[in-house]
């Protein structure tokens, strides 16, 4: 069974406070450096977070996700943020909501190294950094086989007008 179906069967009903204590969480320094702050089976499946730090002109290419919603909060950096032909510049403090199954990015626009809070719901797609770092993909492919098991799927750069 894999890991993103085992996690689906071990998920209950969220009915205990999950709690992130200052300086915990679990590293994974796939595509930059993250810390998973909740995971989804902490939450009964809610919701999973993660914190993420971005260097300057740093981001994800033009992706969509499938299965979750995805909210951030610059918690210090500037960020442009494409979602569905939108932009937008968030600075300290500003949050954004973005839907599952829109062709979205966002960019460290700023000259020093930014940092979000992103909170998935439902939770699961917070476990895909650290099983990239576990599984150690060498080919684009090979890190599409493994997005696509997230629900994660990253479009070419010609697509990137669209969002």
């Amino acid at each position: 069974m894999g890991a993103l179906k085992q996690m689906e069967t071990d998920m209950k009903t969220f009915t205990h406070a999950a709690v992130s204590p200052p300086d915990h969480g679990t590293p994974a320094m796939a595509f930059g450096k993250h810390v998973i702050r909740m995971m989804a089976a902490n939450t009964g499946g809610s919701f999973g977070m993660l914190e993420t730090f971005v260097p300057p002109g740093g981001g994800p290419p033009l992706h969509v996700h499938e299965r979750e919603d995805e909210f951030f909060r610059v918690l210090s950096g500037c960020f442009g943020f494409w979602c569905a032909g939108d932009y937008v510049e968030l600075a300290e403090g500003g949050c954004i909501a973005l839907p599952r199954g829109v062709p979205h990015r966002f960019q460290n626009i700023g000259e020093t190294e930014g940092h979000l809070m992103v909170v998935v719901t439902p939770g699961g797609f917070e476990a895909f950094f650290p099983i990239i770092e576990l599984c150690k993909p060498e080919t684009p492919e090979q890190i599409a086989s493994v997005a696509m098991d997230f629900g994660l799927t990253f479009l070419p750069d010609e697509d990137r007008k669209v969002a």
